[in-house]
């Protein structure tokens, strides 16, 4: 049997008056029976019979009527809950991530890249109802996984992500959010945003961050920005060696956060600059409270009422009460 709830619970105050009825009981015991006034009982036996000595259970049968009663009055009862739930606001996302060469530095740990991607993975994880793609870019920009609703495929291509010189280094923000856009421009999604993430100045490629933004705009789209790196100073890598193996040196932190503030004001989007592991995954539960699916629930509940028993049980009490107290005891002395 499922968990008992009680519709009426307040009858359940009734139950105080049950001493008092008790009290009652107690104090007309001697006027239930009839009585006869005589000089001397030495002449009578006294009776020790066992019907005697059960009469007090009329009262008792009385008492656990009124308690079955009282129960049922609260309306005791279990309930089947079924939920069904449909999506009825889907957003596409696209996050756009920076793979130059610097996004290895070491201001966050165990660097930029390798926090993003713990931080983006958890970020899919989260969104269990939309569909997710992922673009990467450096001086050009490509599409690493289209937008799709397979999780899994999503948090396999971050997991992928590294740098491997395999588009030229640089930052070609503009790149990144063209081919972004590009993703979403078709989609029939009531919501499109883009996640553009950079740690540095755009110096490469041919399209204006400032161009792609109008057109993102021109599409309804909207693009939060976030800009990746601490205030100051940060270990950086700025060349390789004769063995192939990359070279860091303390180097200033450059970002245009102007650009970034630029592109997320006019998509009617928001600026994050994440300078800690923390901070970072701050701006992605930000985001992730800020774009919400709406989602249709309905529950059903399956009432199955217990208080039929509990009045049967009243009645029988009663009219066994009723029954004793006319029969056996109609004539007790």
């Amino acid at each position: 049997m499922g968990k008992v709830t009680f519709l009426n619970p307040e009858f359940f105050w009734l139950f105080l008056l049950i001493p008092m009825a008790v009290a009652w009981m107690y104090w007309k015991r001697n006027e239930q029976s009839a009585t006869l006034k005589m000089s001397s009982t030495q002449g009578f036996k006294s009776s020790n019979s066992l019907i005697a000595k059960l009469k007090p259970i009329l009262n008792l049968l009385r008492i656990l009527a009124l308690s079955s009663l009282i129960i049922a009055m609260a309306r005791p009862r279990t309930v089947d809950v079924s939920n069904q739930t449909k999506t009825t606001r889907g957003i596409d996302i696209v996050m756009a991530i920076d793979v130059s060469g610097s996004m290895l530095a070491k201001d966050l740990r165990p660097n930029r890249m390798e926090a993003l991607k713990d931080v983006a993975a958890y970020f899919v994880e989260e969104r269990p109802n939309d569909r997710i793609g992922l673009v990467v870019y450096a001086s050009e920009s490509y599409t690493k996984t289209p937008v799709t609703s397979d999780k899994a495929v999503v948090l396999e291509a971050i997991k992928s992500i590294k740098y491997d010189q395999v588009l030229k280094d640089g930052t070609g923000i503009g790149m990144g959010l063209a081919t972004a856009v590009n993703r979403l421009k078709d989609s029939k999604a009531k919501s499109k945003v883009i996640i553009l993430l950079t740690d540095g100045v755009n110096n490469a490629g041919f399209i204006e961050p400032e161009t792609a933004a109008d057109i993102a705009k021109q599409y309804g789209i909207k693009v939060y920005t976030i800009g990746i790196g601490t205030n100051g100073m940060a270990e950086s890598p700025y060349a390789l060696s004769p063995t192939g193996q990359i070279l860091f040196q303390m180097m200033k932190v450059e970002i245009d956060e102007q650009l970034l503030k630029n592109i997320a004001r006019k998509t009617e989007g928001k600026y994050f600059r994440a300078t800690s592991n923390s901070k970072l995954a701050e701006i992605y539960a930000s985001i992730n409270k800020l774009e919400t699916t709406e989602i249709e629930e309905l529950r059903f509940y399956d009432y199955d009422e217990k208080y039929r028993p509990f009045v049967w049980l009243a009645g029988l009490l009663l009219l066994l009460e009723i029954g004793l107290r006319n029969t056996v005891y109609r004539s007790f002395i």
